[in-house]
C-alpha cells in the first residue's frame, strides 16, 4: 500500500448535549439513565460557551453528539419541554443555528432518524454521521432498538437520498467476526455506490469501559485493526475516506494500511465518548507522521464543497466558503 500524500484531520469542539439514550450497548461508557446524578443536559449557555472559545482556538467544527432519542424517557421528556422543546432534534436545530452564528460548522450524529428529521437538519449541518458499527446481530446490542442494523442502514441511506454528506464506521471487538466486518463495509460500499454520499469510513476500536457489560472484554489488537483498515481499503469506492481516531490507534500503521485521515481532533474539549483517552497536539502530529503533509479540512470533505452539496446563499454556505481553500480544504491563509 502506498502511502499518502497528506493525511487530514479537522479541528473541532466536542458538544455532548445529553448522555441521556434510549440504547442499552453493553460496552458503552457514556450512556446515563436520567434518573442518574451524571445524567445532563447541556444548556444553551454551556453549548455557546464552548463554541466561542473553541471559535477563539481555531476550531472550524461543532460536532454535536447525543444519546439516541432521549425523550423516550418520560424524566428526560418533561426537562425538553421545559426549556421550551419537544424534542432533541427541536433543540440540536436550534443549537445548529447558534454555532453557525458563532463561526463554527456544524457536524451532527444524533443516531436514527426519519427522513423529515434530515431534512430539517440539512440546511444547518456541512456534514452528519452514523456509526454503522455493524450489520452482525450481536448481544452487545441487544435492547437496543436504534442498534438494529436495518434501522440505522435505513437512516445512513436516506441520507444519500437527501444529498448530506455523510460520515458512517465500524465499531471493531464488540461481537463481530472477520465476515462481519467484509459484510458491514459492503453494504456501505453499496450505499455510497448509490448515492455518492459516504464522505469517510471511521474504523474505531472498541474501548472496555469500567462499569459496563463489556468491561472485562478485550479490545481488537492492532494486527485486527491494520486487517480491518487494509479490507475496507479493498472494500470501499476510492472516493470514501478511511479514518482512525489517532486517540485510540497506532495510527502510522494504520495509515500504511490505507487511512488517511485522523477525524476531529479538539484543542479544547476531550473526547467525551472515550475520556480516558487523550487528543494528541496537533503541532505533534506531523513529527508522528514521518514526512506524510498533515492538511487541516473542514467537516464536509472538498468534493462536496466543490459540488456545492449545501444550499448556496445560506449563512452555512457563507461560512464553508469562507473556510475553504480552492481546494476544498482550510484555507491557512
Amino acid at each position: 500500500m502506498l502511502l499518502p500524500d497528506a493525511v487530514t484531520f479537522s479541528r473541532n469542539v466536542f458538544l455532548p448535549i445529553t448522555n441521556v439514550c434510549r440504547n442499552q450497548c453493553r460496552y458503552c461508557g457514556f450512556r446515563r439513565d436520567p434518573a442518574h446524578p451524571e445524567a445532563n443536559l447541556m444548556t444553551v449557555s454551556e453549548v455557546t460557551k464552548i463554541l466561542d472559545e473553541g471559535r477563539r482556538a481555531g476550531c472550524t467544527e461543532a460536532l454535536f453528539t447525543f444519546g439516541e432519542m432521549p425523550e423516550e424517557h418520560p424524566q428526560f421528556k418533561e426537562w425538553i419541554e421545559d426549556i421550551g422543546y419537544s424534542s432533541i432534534i427541536d433543540y440540536l436545530i436550534d443549537l445548529c443555528e447558534i454555532a453557525i452564528r458563532s463561526g463554527l460548522l456544524p457536524h451532527s450524529n444524533p443516531g436514527v432518524m426519519e427522513s423529515r428529521d434530515i431534512r430539517r437538519l440539512k440546511p444547518l449541518n456541512a456534514s452528519m454521521g452514523l456509526m454503522l458499527e455493524t450489520t452482525a446481530a450481536i448481544p452487545a446490542h441487544e435492547g437496543s432498538a436504534g442498534k438494529i442494523p436495518s434501522a440505522r442502514i435505513k437512516t445512513i441511506e436516506n441520507a444519500g437520498k437527501l444529498r448530506v454528506p455523510f460520515t458512517t464506521g465500524l465499531l471493531i471487538g464488540i461481537g463481530e467476526s472477520k465476515k462481519d466486518r467484509m459484510q458491514s463495509l459492503s453494504t456501505i460500499a453499496d450505499l455510497h455506490t448509490r448515492y455518492r454520499h459516504i464522505q469517510e469510513v471511521i474504523i474505531q476500536p472498541f474501548a472496555p469501559k469500567p462499569g459496563t457489560g463489556m468491561a472485562d472484554s478485550h479490545e481488537p489488537t492492532h494486527q485486527e485493526m491494520m486487517e480491518t483498515v487494509s479490507l475496507a481499503r479493498e472494500i470501499l469506492p476510492d472516493d470514501v475516506t478511511i479514518q482512525v481516531p489517532p486517540n485510540l490507534t497506532g495510527f502510522y500503521d494504520l495509515i500504511r494500511c490505507g487511512a488517511s485521515d485522523l477525524g476531529g481532533i479538539s484543542p479544547y474539549t476531550i473526547d467525551w465518548i472515550n475520556p480516558e483517552a487523550k487528543w494528541p497536539q496537533i503541532s505533534e502530529l506531523a513529527g508522528k507522521l514521518k514526512g506524510i503533509h498533515l492538511r487541516e479540512r473542514l467537516p464536509i470533505y472538498p468534493q462536496y464543497i466543490y459540488e456545492r452539496w449545501y444550499e448556496r446563499g445560506s449563512r452555512l454556505a457563507d461560512l464553508i466558503e469562507q473556510y475553504a481553500d480552492k481546494e476544498g480544504y482550510r484555507d491557512e491563509t
